[in-house]
């Protein structure tokens, strides 16, 4: 299978609920580097998996949106621990929403797996990755 990933980030200040998480209890800042893989098993007729400019402008656009923001203060995020995991789900779920509706190509939309990992730091990183 081919693919092609996209590289971004985004900044936040957020905390969370619930003992399981100790200080981070407490309002927070957190710097998350995004990587987006859309992943297709032939190469389209250009030889590409996807546009990298139109999918890397839509990765950024995303992120944009939640970037330099209180998350506690996001009426789309009320009520969620946004932790790691929660939003690579969250992006995944914008972003293969945009690609449905071709905002990253034609190509795009032939793809068949999209990856989503938040490094939130040099040692821990989650993903969230589905069929398309």
């Amino acid at each position: 299978m081919y693919s092609v990933t996209v590289r971004g980030h985004f900044m936040i200040a957020h905390s969370f609920d619930g003992k399981a998480f100790g200080p981070a209890q407490k309002l927070h800042g957190a710097t998350y580097v995004v990587d987006a893989s859309l992943y297709r098993n032939t190469l389209g007729a250009d030889g590409i998996v996807v546009g990298i400019d139109q999918f890397h402008e839509l990765l950024n656009r995303e992120l944009g949106e939640l970037h330099l923001t209180n998350l506690d203060d996001n009426p789309m995020l009320a009520d969620q621990n946004t932790t790691t995991e929660f939003l690579a789900g969250y992006l995944f779920d914008r972003i293969s929403q945009a690609i449905e509706r071709g905002e990253a190509g034609d190509a795009a939309q032939q793809c068949q797996r999209l990856d989503i990992t938040l490094g939130e730091s040099h040692i821990a990183w989650a993903s969230y990755q589905a069929d398309l």
